[in-house]
């Protein structure tokens, strides 16, 4: 089970290996918003994403006699990547399943860390099963992408690190606003930042909302549809057994975003705060720019920046620049 202890111990194992990622503000994107918006710039950790942080907790917590074995993760492409560097630096070998069509730049970079990949066919193919049958027939350990106690705790090390960062700029009582697929880093932030008071509200995907969904209706909920939205990354069936209790219990209401307001986000965050995002991490800022009901000031996660180089040229002529 997770919990702020397991998150601090965590912290302990990351230090020295994760960057402490900056909370950036830029005063052109809050008069775009009207709010005051401070963006937790995950997608300068190492590997583009906040998932190096799970990969590195995972691993570095791993019986040292098991460890030559090697480890096995499934992924559309960050979590892929964050337990393929922890792996390597680990000196040991990692095995990752990936959907084929996950973007080229994701499959790349994960081979380029040292991974061994094997693609499968995300609607017919059940990842699940194929992870659990080849860890078994392997001897691999086996990290879930969301669904991990190490994993959240890995996480939530960047709420340790907002707590901190909020407290320096003066920030009291934000909520923060994570962009979020199975929830493994909106449960980790949510834990890390309950004894400040800070609240997490999620933020998905239109139809893809199954978190969203699931804290209206005090039960797990699944999406409809395997895939269809830009933001591939945040894209999973139905929230994690482990995440979903704690943000039921520490979470307000979800937000939803359409893929056109996660790629006007990316625009803006590229204009304004010259960070790279790729769609499903920027759902989290598009909900501050676009969404009301949100107070007058926010944090939110900009959780990574994996996007393919042609779909960020496409969108930096498709919005014009505010």
């Amino acid at each position: 089970m997770t919990s702020l202890a397991l998150i601090h111990a965590a912290a302990e194992r990351l230090r020295g290996h994760a960057r402490r990622t900056p909370l950036l503000n830029a005063p052109l994107l809050d008069r775009i918003a009207g709010r005051r918006i401070f963006v937790k710039a995950e997608c300068l950790q190492w590997t583009g994403s906040f998932k190096f942080r799970g990969g590195w907790s995972a691993v570095s917590a791993l019986p040292e006699d098991s460890r030559p074995r090697g480890v096995i993760a499934f992924s559309s492409g960050n979590h892929a990547q964050g337990v393929a560097l922890a792996a390597r630096r680990h000196g040991i070998p990692a095995v990752i399943l990936m959907p084929a069509d996950a973007p080229q730049v994701k499959i790349a970079n994960t081979r380029a860390y040292g991974a061994e990949c094997v693609l499968y066919d995300r609607i017919t193919q059940d990842r699940d099963a194929m992870g659990a049958a080849m860890a078994l027939d392997r001897g691999l350990a086996l990290i879930r992408p969301y669904d991990d106690p190490q994993v959240i705790a890995g996480q939530g090390t960047t709420g340790l690190e907002i707590a901190e960062q909020a407290a320096e700029a003066g920030i009291s009582g934000a909520p923060v606003v994570t962009c979020c697929g199975g929830g493994g880093l909106s449960a980790g932030i949510a834990l890390a930042l309950e004894p400040s008071g800070m609240q997490v509200r999620p933020a998905e995907p239109e139809g893809f909302d199954d978190m969203a969904r699931s804290l209206a209706s005090g039960q797990r909920q699944r999406n409809a549809l395997a895939s269809g939205s830009i933001c591939d990354a945040i894209v999973t069936p139905t929230p994690g057994l482990l995440t979903f209790p704690i943000l039921q219990r520490l979470a307000g209401p979800g937000l939803v975003v359409t893929d056109d307001e996660a790629l006007q986000a990316m625009v803006l965050a590229f204009t304004h705060l010259r960070i790279v995002l790729e769609p499903g991490g920027a759902v989290a800022l598009a909900a501050c720019l676009f969404r009301p009901d949100l107070p007058d000031t926010v944090i939110c996660t900009a959780s990574g920046g994996n996007v393919d180089p042609a779909l960020l040229a496409s969108c930096l002529g498709r919005y014009p620049a505010q």
